[in-house]
């Protein structure tokens, strides 16, 4: 009787993940992929200390590309780039500010934040999980507009599994 139970159960959540194509990852598969991923070079800052923190504190630098930051970003969040980073924004930032770096996931802004560190900045974070932590969190996001909205740039397909909470874009 009792895995009888357990099958009625267990049916629709097999159907759910064949009908999406994909099986949604766990937290604990995400921080196991950000903990290879990551070289811990810059210090991690998690999505609720900086809100705990108060973000006005921080400069905010989004470390994506154009298209992904126009979608969504933090809000009052700058943006560097990355393939092509705006050196021109960063030699313009207070060295003694502290400064968090995000993108995605976490792998591009750790690399702006090692060169802002290279650089002489005093306070340097990358923000753990990037936006999708971020947005997974709950946390708010704004448009170009600074218009709140539930869209987030999920990179692609592949990395977009990761973002679990808001609309992905690509």
């Amino acid at each position: 009787m009792r895995y009888h139970i357990l099958i009625v159960l267990l049916i629709p959540l097999i159907f759910q993940n064949q009908l999406s194509g994909q099986v949604q990852p766990t937290d604990t598969e995400f921080h196991e992929m950000l903990d290879d991923l990551y070289s811990w070079s810059v210090p991690v800052m998690m999505p609720e200390e900086l809100v705990a923190n108060g973000m006005g504190g921080y400069i905010l630098l989004d470390a994506r590309e154009k298209k992904e930051f126009e979608v969504s970003h933090l809000p009052g969040a700058v943006y560097t780039g990355y393939n092509k980073v705006e050196d021109e924004v960063l030699a313009k930032l207070p060295k003694n500010k502290p400064v968090v770096v995000y993108c995605s996931v976490g792998y591009r802004s750790e690399r702006i934040g090692e060169k802002l560190k290279s650089m002489g900045f005093d306070s340097v974070y990358n923000l753990y999980g990037g936006i999708f932590e971020w947005k997974n969190k709950g946390f708010e996001v704004v448009n170009d507009k600074g218009t709140k909205t539930e869209e987030v740039h999920a990179y692609d397909k592949d990395w977009g599994r990761w973002l679990r909470e808001g609309k992905k874009v690509y």
